[in-house]
């Protein structure tokens, strides 16, 4: 059963009522907050999501496809808000926020890059390196688990927000030091005062923010949506897509040998799966390596070793943008990454059973250069150029 808060208004959604101009609108400067670059009235970052987030169109026959919808985790207590979520947009992007004012969330986590970063690893804020690849922020608010980072460490997103700031590669701060660094800024009391009722700054409130804009950023304006909102089912040939876009989408969806692509990318978020046989893990092991003693991912977290080696499953969308991929940024491109699901799996202890064949050795799906080319173009049409250029999510700080 969907959510209630899903269901409300969704007869109500016109395809094309948000047009790319009404979205990339330039905003004004708001009176009173000297250097930011914000709107007059709040931007709109409650947009109805389309009905392919709100109803599975799949068939039955396939089980492990679901409404992006089920999958949400915003809590109860923590709703998106207009006024909360442009606060969190100004402490995304708010240097200040880090020990020598170098370094803001948004500096691993790029709007053009699909909220994510295009260097291997992520430079902190005395130049040191983070230990894995920063991963994509769209869609977040879709992993059902609720769980962040890619050894899903973080239980929630709001606990998620708070981490990066505490770390001594990464942003280099304690708690009460973020606190403080917030109420010195100009916009503190205007921007609390409107999000949460009066001007007190908490970490709570710094992380409620900012949970509530990461959860805005979704993605549903690409060449894929416009396609899937002229047929009644994904796995419909969509008009204005190319033939080989066609193919791709047919090879991505449907089992080649072994089960599709769409097994791990579930929704048409394109996120990670519902939990499965492990529960509230949005976590897999897609063959990298035979041995992960380097990093055992989840496993390290948790304990267990049945876990050792998954890693949590990002949303494709947008996914052409955020080269290089996987946890350790190992693959430059997404030729790259065709090539390892169709001939490199690795046989890991905690393999994923359906990346087996009934040998129980792994996969190989092989596809052929003509198969490798068409999974690329589809991938290529997940791509949102409205999200990488909306004003409401760059840098409200001006130069």
């Amino acid at each position: 059963m969907l959510p209630k808060r899903f269901l409300a208004g969704l007869s109500l959604f016109v395809l094309g009522a948000i047009s790319s101009c009404d979205q990339i609108a330039e905003p004004t400067v708001t009176d009173g907050i000297a250097g930011l670059n914000l709107p007059s009235e709040p931007y709109d970052y409650n947009l109805q999501l389309p009905p392919q987030f709100m109803v599975n169109s799949f068939p039955t026959q396939m089980p492990f496809q679901f409404a992006a919808a089920e999958s949400d985790n915003t809590p109860n207590d923590n709703p998106i808000t207009n006024e909360g979520a442009t606060l969190g947009r100004v402490l995304f992007y708010d240097k200040n926020l880090s020990a020598n004012g170098t370094i803001a969330c948004a500096s691993c986590h790029k709007q053009a890059n699909g909220f994510g970063d295009d260097e291997v690893l992520s430079v902190g804020f005395e130049g040191g390196l983070t230990g894995r690849h920063s991963m994509g922020l769209v869609n977040s608010r879709f992993y059902s688990s609720g769980k962040f980072f890619w050894d899903e460490r973080a239980a929630t997103l709001e606990e998620q927000v708070l981490m990066p700031m505490q770390d001594p590669v990464e942003m280099g701060m304690t708690l009460p030091e973020v606190v403080a660094a917030v109420e010195a800024q100009s916009y503190a009391a205007p921007l609390f005062t409107d999000a949460f009722g009066d001007d007190a700054v908490t970490t709570d409130r710094i992380a409620k923010a900012l949970a509530q804009f990461v959860r805005s950023i979704v993605s549903f304006n690409s060449k894929y949506d416009v396609g899937r909102n002229q047929v009644q089912s994904p796995l419909e040939n969509f008009p204005n897509f190319t033939e080989q876009e066609n193919l791709g989408k047919q090879l991505f969806f449907t089992p080649q040998g072994a089960p599709s692509c769409g097994n791990c990318h579930g929704s048409e978020a394109f996120v990670a799966p519902l939990p499965g046989p492990i529960p509230t893990s949005n976590g897999t092991n897609n063959g990298l390596d035979a041995n992960t003693s380097d990093d055992e991912g989840i496993g390290a977290i948790t304990g267990n070793n049945a876990q050792n080696g998954k890693f949590k499953v990002p949303s494709l969308r947008n996914v052409a943008l955020r080269a290089p991929y996987m946890h350790d940024g190992r693959f430059a491109s997404l030729e790259a990454v065709i090539d390892h699901y169709s001939n490199g799996i690795e046989n890991h202890p905690n393999l994923e059973p359906f990346l087996r064949d009934p040998q129980q050795n792994p996969v190989r799906y092989n596809f052929s250069n003509e198969e490798k080319a068409a999974l690329v173009a589809f991938l290529n049409t997940l791509t949102d150029d409205v999200l990488a250029n909306d004003p409401k999510f760059s840098d409200p700080f001006l130069d």
